[in-house]
């Protein structure tokens, strides 16, 4: 687009605006909502209220039902928690075995062999 067709476009444009702007003026509505909200805001300067204190006021249960909700999003989009090492030592043979779960071939067998409550006596906990 050349640079007169780019004035031409915004200056048509601005003249638009204006005129919806003239239009809203002239509106019955927005004259009483600019009113009622000049009114508010004095009131509000004269007890030294924020706009939260008169949601919190008017929609008690709107600053209860936002807090939970961000906290659980939090809780859901984090990730899993970080399973922690567990370290095995067999007192048979002596051998030691490292692993963040159960999933560990040696650690089946020995399960198998000795029994899950005697085996996970054998753990301790690295971090």
């Amino acid at each position: 687009m050349s640079l007169i067709n780019e004035y031409r476009s915004t200056e048509e444009a601005i003249k638009e605006l204006q005129a919806h702007l003239k239009s809203l003026e002239q509106d019955g509505k927005l004259q009483t909502e600019l009113e009622f909200e000049s009114k508010l805001r004095t009131l509000m300067g004269e007890y030294q209220k924020s706009l939260r204190d008169i949601i919190a006021l008017l929609d008690p249960e709107a600053k209860a039902s936002k807090a939970p909700r961000s906290t659980s999003a939090a809780k859901t989009t984090g990730t899993k928690r970080a399973r922690k090492v567990k370290q095995y030592k067999n007192p048979h043979n002596g051998e030691i075995i490292e692993t963040k779960g159960g999933n560990h071939k040696t650690l089946k067998e020995w399960k198998a062999k000795w029994g899950g409550d005697v085996v996970e006596s054998w753990a301790t906990l690295l971090g």
